[in-house]
């Protein structure tokens, strides 16, 4: 299966990152457009979609799958940002290095289990790569037992766990994995990539 990958631009992709996130349930505070580019300006990022076949109109595609991510860097002063980093320190090194945060992303529920996640994992990696990253980390938590079965399967490595002392489904899970050729050889996915300023 061929996948079709469109990379957006700051000010549409997160209006278009809004939209898809309607679709999600399990998205208890959908994120807004505003909050989306807000986060994102200034600082070197990648917002892709995987598109498909709309079901009624095959000549239609239509977002199913999104990842958002973008540079993270040792002196944040965004404060989400900064406890990041902070609870990452210990495990991941970021002097002289550049080191990828994998944001948010999903994959709408009746296209799960078509490689839509993995396609765009493996674009963000090639784009990473291509910037001169050393290093994607991702954040999720516990509760989220598909997510953290998707990011097996991507040979993403947990590299901290830090429990709730009340809800152990509300733990938090750090996991990396490094960029390098290497990793760009094991990619399975036939990707085209359409730019969409």
């Amino acid at each position: 299966m061929e996948h079709v990958v469109r990379r957006y631009g700051l000010e549409q992709g997160a209006l278009e990152v809004q939209y898809i996130e309607e679709h999600f349930s399990e998205f208890r505070h959908p994120k807004t457009a505003d909050a989306i580019a807000s986060r994102l300006r200034g600082r070197e990022c990648l917002i892709l979609m995987s598109m498909a076949p709309a079901s009624e109109d095959d000549d239609a595609l239509i977002p199913v799958a999104f990842k958002v991510g973008h540079e993270l860097k040792a002196a944040e002063t965004h404060p989400d940002l900064a406890d990041l980093v902070r609870e990452l320190d210990s495990c991941v090194r970021f002097a002289e290095r550049k080191v990828f945060y994998s944001w948010i992303g999903g994959t709408r529920t009746e296209w799960r289990e078509q490689g839509h996640y993995r396609a765009l994992t493996e674009q963000q990696e090639q784009w990473a790569h291509d910037q001169g990253y050393h290093e994607m980390v991702v954040k999720t938590k516990n509760r989220f037992y598909a997510m953290r079965s998707t990011l097996a399967r991507l040979q993403f490595d947990v590299v901290k766990l830090q429990p709730d002392p009340d809800d152990a489904a509300a733990s938090k899970l750090y996991l990396s994995k490094r960029i390098g050729a290497e990793l760009l050889r094991g990619h399975r996915t036939v990707r085209t990539v359409e730019e969409t300023r």
